[in-house]
């Protein structure tokens, strides 16, 4: 019988594989924002025609945050991104047909549905690959696909446009999903499944899943945790009615809410933002693509000033908190860019801020796997990604009608929805740290102490 060979660190190419799907199924909902400055023209579509059609997706993505990530929960994580990526590839492809406002709403509605499970899957799969000291780390790899989505679609997309049109630009980026399902299909297993693992690499992964599983000292029997020996079917899932009674089940969802908002601004309506500010979008495509660089940046600062932290002896609340707390404080740097036109500075201010946020949301996004076993993770991921969905429409409506109740200003346009952007996250934060402690659920064993 042939002898499979081992691959070594095999968990870093699995977090390889999510960050590639992350940043294809960015560059795939780009596609219309970056294209909306021409596409309102050939339509004739208002602002708030243009936040009807992104709220379609994000009404999608809302609903298929919870529901995909007890999906992820109950088919587990290979099964289910399978599905889902073949799903959001198709409709990624077919948006070339669409020929107005409502095709376009239903074409982003489908796509939505789709690009939902992407994050419930991946901090499942992370939650299941990655030791505690080093799930910051690939959180921020995963997560950081979203900026190298946003940053390399404007090239791949207006590229396309300019040359062939709009029905190939959307068609290129949709193939993209079909070639990722190749190496996925082939590589990603469970750890205590997969026949390329180390014996060393699944040692460390199972024995930090027996530390985090063993009853916690002081604690009531009844608090002990499912033995690791049980398969994901067999362990008993919490309902979400329970996870919603725990503060820290809500403290994850404020962390999302109250950030992805601003960041959805950001790569939806940026485009849009700049030519309000009398930025001609050729030119000013270097304020396009360098934030997206400095939120990839600052999900891998965060990642490694975390793990770093915790290497140090904080314990691994404070060292998740740390990047929540700067966050908070740097998004509030948005409010300046209503006092210039200044391409530079807009994209200086806008970089700092993204900086900043990726530190916070990757902190968000690595607090279900921290908090929660593995068999309701995604679930609780889906439930934080529902929340921020919910923002980001009423988010979305709010931009689109204050933009066009405030055209007259010109260049100040956007200016209350900007300053409410960089307030709100400062207050998510301080929820943040209010809620997400060690309490009377940890004591109980309801979750993982941090």
């Amino acid at each position: 019988m042939a002898t499979v060979r081992t691959i070594p660190s095999l968990r870093w190419w699995i977090g390889g594989l999510l960050f590639a799907s992350t940043v294809i199924n960015y560059i795939d909902r780009q596609t219309l924002s970056l294209l909306a400055p021409y596409l309102k023209l050939e339509y004739h579509w208002t602002n708030s025609d243009y936040a009807n059609i992104a709220i379609a997706f994000r009404v999608a993505y809302s609903i298929g945050q919870t529901g995909f990530g007890r999906l992820m929960d109950r088919v587990g994580t290979r099964r289910g991104l399978t599905l889902t990526v073949i799903w959001y590839s198709v409709i990624s492809m077919l948006t070339s047909l669409a020929s107005g406002f409502y095709s376009f709403a239903t074409f982003r509605f489908l796509l939505g549905a789709g690009e939902s499970a992407n994050w419930p899957a991946a901090a499942k799969a992370v939650s299941e690959w990655f030791p505690k000291r080093e799930r910051a780390l690939a959180t921020a790899l995963f997560d950081s696909g979203s900026s190298i989505g946003g940053a390399v679609a404007p090239f791949i997309v207006l590229w396309i446009y300019f040359r062939w049109g709009r029905r190939p630009a959307f068609m290129v980026p949709g193939a993209l999903g079909f070639l990722w399902l190749i190496a996925w299909r082939w590589l990603y297993y469970p750890p205590e499944q997969h026949s390329r693992i180390s014996q060393a690499e699944l040692e460390m992964i199972l024995a930090d899943k027996r530390e985090a599983n063993a009853p916690q000292q002081g604690l009531p029997e009844v608090a002990r945790e499912v033995p690791l020996e049980l398969s994901q079917e067999d362990k008993p899932r919490p309902r979400w009615r329970d996870l919603l009674r725990l503060p820290q089940t809500w403290g994850t969802i404020i962390a999302k809410t109250f950030t992805d908002p601003v960041f959805f601004f950001i790569t939806e309506w940026f485009p849009i933002y700049l030519v309000a500010k009398g930025i001609e979008l050729r030119s000013g495509l270097i304020a396009v693509w360098i934030p997206f660089i400095a939120a990839d940046l600052g999900s891998f600062f965060a990642g490694g000033v975390s793990g770093y932290l915790i290497k140090r002896g904080w314990s691994l609340g404070a060292a998740r908190k740390a990047p929540i707390i700067y966050g908070g404080i740097g998004m509030t740097l948005l409010i300046p860019t209503i006092f210039t036109t200044n391409l530079y500075v807009i994209a200086l201010l806008f970089a700092v801020v993204t900086f900043t946020y990726a530190g916070f949301t990757t902190m968000a996004n690595v607090l279900p796997s921290d908090l929660f076993g593995s068999e309701s993770v995604a679930s609780v991921s889906g439930l934080s990604g529902t929340g921020a969905g919910i923002g980001t429409i009423v988010a979305f409506k709010l931009i689109g009608y204050f933009s066009d109740a405030r055209q007259a200003t010109g260049t100040h346009s956007f200016d209350p929805i900007v300053i409410l952007a960089g307030l709100v996250p400062l207050v998510g934060m301080v929820l943040v740290l209010l809620l997400v402690r060690n309490t009377e659920a940890t004591n109980q064993g309801l979750v993982r102490r941090i």
